[in-house]
């Protein structure tokens, strides 16, 4: 079972490691010294609710996202509760942000049936919208139903699943994939066909 202490290193370095930020300049930013966030990153130091603020802050991201254990991590937004924000001459939907400096990948998948695919790089995040059709879709241990015009992010790097439920079932997925090494491949290259396993298209 992970400590607080080294729940906040591992995110933390994860977070920093996507946006492709050194500690010095994550430190910068946050008006912090950068021996405090190495300590924090060792697991050795023992962050304040301000340094943890200040950190996030620096980051882009709530503070609960220094905090929760990955896996808890999931963001769910329902079609009927979109927010459209009117621009010259069209409208925006906003789903999500991606960060990093390793890979990002973009999928539509025809899904028929139920497929699985293995765990990805350390970090990785997918990011599901729903074009049509009813899935489940997720990690294997809490994977949510959604429908057209819904959205989910969740990790990517655990086992996962993806089901149409009634039905071929159509979803856009953009896979990031932080600091990716040689000959490790990414992506869906890990997603198990046979019967009715998804189709990348």
């Amino acid at each position: 079972m992970s400590t607080g202490i080294t729940v906040v290193a591992r995110n933390m370095r994860i977070l920093r490691e996507q946006r492709g930020l050194s500690l010095a300049e994550l430190a910068r930013q946050a008006g912090l010294a950068k021996q405090t966030l190495s300590k924090v990153e060792l697991g050795t130091g023992n962050p304040t609710v301000e340094t943890l603020f200040a950190v996030a802050a620096a980051l882009g991201v709530p503070v609960t996202r220094l905090v929760a254990e990955r896996e808890q991590v999931m963001t769910v937004r329902r079609g009927g509760d979109a927010a459209w924000q009117d621009r010259a001459g069209y409208e925006v939907r906003s789903l999500d942000h991606v960060y990093g400096s390793g890979v990002i990948e973009n999928y539509v998948l025809r899904i028929r049936g139920e497929g699985r695919s293995e765990p990805h790089p350390v970090g990785t995040l997918e990011h599901l919208y729903v074009i049509s059709g009813r899935v489940r879709v997720g990690p294997e241990d809490s994977p949510v139903e959604l429908v057209a015009g819904d959205f989910v992010r969740f990790p990517g790097d655990r086992p996962h699943l993806y089901a149409s439920l009634e039905g071929e079932s159509v979803v856009h997925i953009v896979v990031s994939v932080p600091r990716v090494q040689p000959g490790t491949g990414g992506g869906h290259g890990g997603v198990r066909r046979g019967g009715g396993a998804p189709a990348e298209g």
